[in-house]
């Protein structure tokens, strides 16, 4: 029989937090001391969002609050996030269809061992987020806070400067697969 957790005070410092993930309100009940990465891969169990650093450093942890702007889960301490929105490497896809960032990493073979990616395509996202037609100044300045240690971000930067033809239609590949 589950019991109701004990009401915050004294001896329990836990409170609830209310946080959209991906469009769903969620509540779960956190400690002062627990980052926003804390939630997302240990309450919440969405495993796209990674741990590296946990110093701010690496950007694999980056998520995106509600104007899409790239944040640092890890430096983040959740309950400042009580009643807000984000969303993690899991909500870029539409209803099954990624979104053309990730398509643009596909196709632009922008990827390595992986580790990285989420973090790789959440900073990618924020700069299309501030600006459809990125300068190379923009993509370099919004890549900067993400570490990769397998491949420059030389593929990372084609895949950024070209996702906007993907957003208007399929890319071709897409549409013979069926």
């Amino acid at each position: 029989m589950a019991t109701e957790p004990a009401p915050p005070g004294p001896g329990n410092p836990r409170r609830v937090l209310r946080l959209t993930v991906n469009g769903d309100l969620r509540e779960v009940l956190v400690s002062p001391q627990h980052t926003l990465l804390d939630v997302i891969r240990g309450t919440l169990g969405l495993m796209g969002t990674k741990e590296g650093c946990t110093t701010g450093s690496c950007g694999v942890c980056t998520v995106h609050n509600a104007r899409g702007e790239a944040i640092l889960a890890c430096l983040t301490p959740a309950l400042e996030w009580d009643g807000e929105a984000i969303t993690t490497v899991e909500g870029l896809a539409d209803g099954g269809r990624l979104a053309p960032i990730q398509q643009a990493f596909i196709d632009y073979h922008a990827v390595q061992c992986g580790f990285c990616t989420p973090g790789v395509l959440m900073s990618a996202q924020a700069i299309l987020n501030a600006s459809t037609a990125p300068t190379d100044d923009d993509i370099n300045d919004g890549l900067a806070g993400v570490i990769c240690r397998c491949t420059g971000h030389i593929k990372v930067r084609e895949a950024v400067r070209n996702a906007w033809r993907y957003a208007a239609a399929p890319p071709p590949e897409a549409e013979s697969r069926g």
